[in-house]
């Protein structure tokens, strides 16, 4: 993912720190050709006291830490363009929107884009609890990323993004009383599309969309109402598709049958394509990964990690550019 070995820590308030380094999960997620850029990272501990607000603990900066007087702050980053970035259920999810965000904002030499990450690997889970039975299971999901919105608010983000698939289906419950823009992934990927001015494949029908996920319904609501809402015709696999071909495409993933898996990936996007969609969105992290970057069906494909990352940068520079103005 990133030349050299990049050590991230994610932190949990009141609570040790989770420590990921990039540089061994690179096999899991695709690698950008000929990086060629140095990434400098430094992160802070924090802890919050009994009402939310939080005290600034200590510095860390490379392989050197600083003690620094513990005291209250109101946020711990300044820049009028810091992105607020919410963890969800994936971590990798998070991990991929990084590697798109920090090399597509500083691969011309420019300075990558200030941001702060909540995120906490409990939410992993959060696809076995809005599955079960469990009644609450979505409400306490709602609740702990509408958390993470608020400490991110606190630690000064100037602007929030989910980078999760899943996450997005409560975006409206996570963002309600927020103050900062919080863009949704599905009207990034509607705009982008609307923006690109796409004709009908069918005389006579509205542009097609199609969308591929391996979560059949949470996972495809946040697009199917915004490219509606643009006026796009979205189209989904049926249930023989799904059952026959997508998610069997996903086990031999995992059982690293390699070559099954793009086979039946590749029929699945030809289902759709000869449907007359114009482009297929993959809403899935392993699907994603699933064919080889040269191959030709992904020029009919559209990551909407792409489509957010470009939306943040593009809000980032604005931003930056207006704070320099005032």
């Amino acid at each position: 993912m990133f030349d050299g070995g990049l050590t991230m820590s994610f932190h949990k308030v009141n609570c040790p720190p989770v420590v990921v380094n990039l540089s061994k999960i690179r096999s899991q997620c695709r690698t950008r050709p000929n990086p060629c850029f140095a990434v400098q990272m430094s992160s802070t501990l924090v802890q919050t006291d009994e009402n939310g607000d939080f005290y600034k603990s200590k510095k860390i900066s490379g392989s050197s830490s600083t003690e620094l007087k513990s005291q209250p702050h109101n946020s711990l980053l300044s820049q009028a363009n810091t992105v607020g970035i919410i963890g969800g259920v994936s971590v990798f999810s998070t991990l991929i929107f990084l590697e798109k965000l920090v090399w597509r904002s500083s691969r011309n030499g420019e300075e990558c884009v200030p941001f702060v990450v909540c995120s906490e690997p409990a939410l992993d889970g959060g696809r076995r609890l809005v599955h079960s039975s469990e009644v609450n299971g979505e409400h306490i999901i709602i609740q702990n990323l509408r958390q993470k919105r608020i400490f991110l608010e606190k630690s000064g983000a100037r602007c929030i993004v989910m980078p999760c698939h899943i996450s997005n289906a409560w975006h409206d419950e996570i963002s309600e009383s927020c103050s900062l823009p919080f863009f949704h992934i599905g009207d990034c990927v509607a705009r982008e599309l609307k923006e690109a001015k796409l004709k009908p494949l069918d005389a006579g029908s509205s542009v097609r969309i199609g969308v591929l996920s391996t979560c059949e319904t949470i996972a495809v609501a946040p697009y199917q109402q915004k490219l509606q809402n643009q006026g796009f015709e979205v189209v989904l696999p049926d249930k023989e598709t799904m059952e026959h071909i997508l998610m069997p495409a996903v086990e031999s993933w995992n059982q690293r049958d390699i070559e099954g898996a793009r086979n039946l990936l590749r029929i699945a996007i030809q289902v759709l394509l000869i449907r007359a969609v114009n482009v297929v969105i993959l809403a899935s992290d392993v699907l994603q990964n699933i064919l080889p970057r040269e191959d030709p069906l992904l020029k009919k494909c559209m990551d909407p990690m792409d489509a957010l990352a470009r939306t943040t940068i593009k809000w980032a520079k604005s931003a930056k550019k207006v704070h320099r103005k005032t």
